[in-house]
């Protein structure tokens, strides 16, 4: 694959380097080679979502794959300055938009697994331009967008351990090679892990962490389920469901490299496999096809599914490590939750356990796991009445 950084002459590893996407054609006709050549499974009695993906759907993504523009596809996500730079040993890839406005908000975006940085390529004017969308100058970002290590252009990973907390250290020292004195961040899924550990490592100058999830679970006080409210026995069964489909988390966190075998050589085995952004089909993904296309695009490409696979395992090892019982670590910083209707329900009376500053607290009736790819201009007001609050709470 050409991934082209531009020649700087007397550069080193640290420098920041500018980043252009550029797949060799002949990477192209190899996955169209391999498309054309797909061995779909032997179906499942029933050919609907109950036992995985099925194959009906994969046809019906095989055809739109096989007519995929990948070049224009290449393209839009070019649109935006990409670069590059190593951190802590480890190439990092990761777009960077400066607004117009004065004074605006260096803001980073942690992405979801199975995504990559492109989750939020439709977030980004909303945020470097508020006006341009009803907003106030005010509102503003700059906007940083890394591929954490293992994902997307941000390959291949040189050493294991590379956890949530490695990666949140890793991003603080990017912002402030960036040259930004403060700084906040968003994130989901994986992203939103991320964020939760730069509120517990708080690094000088981190103003506050905006997620679409918190992930606190029961820690089996009796106390705590005497303050759930109706909605949140929806959320507890929301759980236990995501765990009887959710398969991909025990294998990802055991036997990553085993996995991505199949992953890294069949192009329709990763995007069958990437059925998360379907939402396990049950029918509340507003994902399109395109943006499920374009993402596991890029993966197939950058080559990711092993360091994407790998990344559960790097989380799984730390957390096995903690002593039995051992109390959770409690988030201070300012924190902000938006709740979607169809993602994982944080539950507050959990949340504010193990966050003892949650600051802001939403909730929106339409939109899933994906909302940045779903509903990118909802996410984006959202960020901006967090931070917005920020400095409203640092102006009193």
């Amino acid at each position: 694959m050409h991934r082209t950084v531009e020649d700087m002459t007397n550069t080193t590893a640290t420098d920041i380097r500018p980043f252009t996407i550029d797949v060799a054609q002949a990477e192209i006709d190899d996955l169209m080679d391999r498309l054309a050549r797909t061995r779909l499974p032997q179906p499942a009695p029933t050919d609907d979502w109950d036992a995985g993906t099925p194959n009906s759907y994969l046809r019906e993504a095989l055809d739109a794959w096989k007519a995929f523009d990948w070049r224009a596809a290449e393209a839009r996500i070019n649109a935006v300055p990409h670069f590059m730079t190593e951190v802590d040993g480890q190439a990092l890839h990761f777009i960077h938009v400066r607004s117009a406005h004065p004074g605006a908000t260096p803001l980073l975006l942690a992405h979801t697994y199975p995504g990559s940085s492109v989750d939020y390529l439709g977030l980004i004017d909303e945020l470097v331009d508020p006006v341009a969308h009803g907003g106030r100058a005010e509102d503003a970002f700059d906007v940083v967008i890394p591929d954490a290590p293992g994902y997307g252009f941000s390959n291949p990973v040189t050493e294991s351990g590379w956890d949530v907390a490695r990666v949140a250290r890793a991003y603080d020292e990017l912002m402030h090679r960036l040259g930004y004195a403060e700084y906040g961040i968003h994130g989901s899924d994986n992203g939103a892990m991320v964020a939760r550990e730069l509120g517990l490592l708080r690094p000088d100058g981190f103003l506050g962490l905006h997620v679409l999830q918190l992930f606190s679970f029961p820690s089996g006080d009796p106390s705590e389920f005497e303050r759930l409210e109706p909605q949140d026995y929806a959320g507890l069964e929301h759980m236990q469901w995501f765990q009887s489909v959710g398969g991909y988390n025990t294998m990802n966190a055991s036997r990553p490299q085993t996995v991505a075998v199949g992953l890294s050589d069949s192009p329709i085995g990763l995007l069958a496999y990437s059925e998360l952004f379907n939402s396990f089909g049950n029918g509340t993904s507003l994902v399109s096809l395109e943006q499920i296309i374009t993402e596991v695009s890029v993966n197939w490409f950058a080559n990711a599914a092993a360091g994407m696979s790998r990344s559960y395992l790097d989380n799984a090892r730390p957390a096995a490590s903690e002593p039995e019982g051992a109390a959770p670590k409690i988030n201070d910083a300012p924190t902000g939750v938006a709740v979607f209707k169809d993602d994982f329900q944080t539950i507050k009376v959990f949340a504010e356990r193990d966050n003892s500053n949650i600051v802001h607290w939403s909730r929106f009736d339409e939109g899933g796991h994906f909302a940045a790819l779903e509903l990118p201009a909802v996410v984006a007001g959202d960020i901006r009445v967090f931070f917005a609050g920020l400095r409203g709470s640092a102006g009193d």
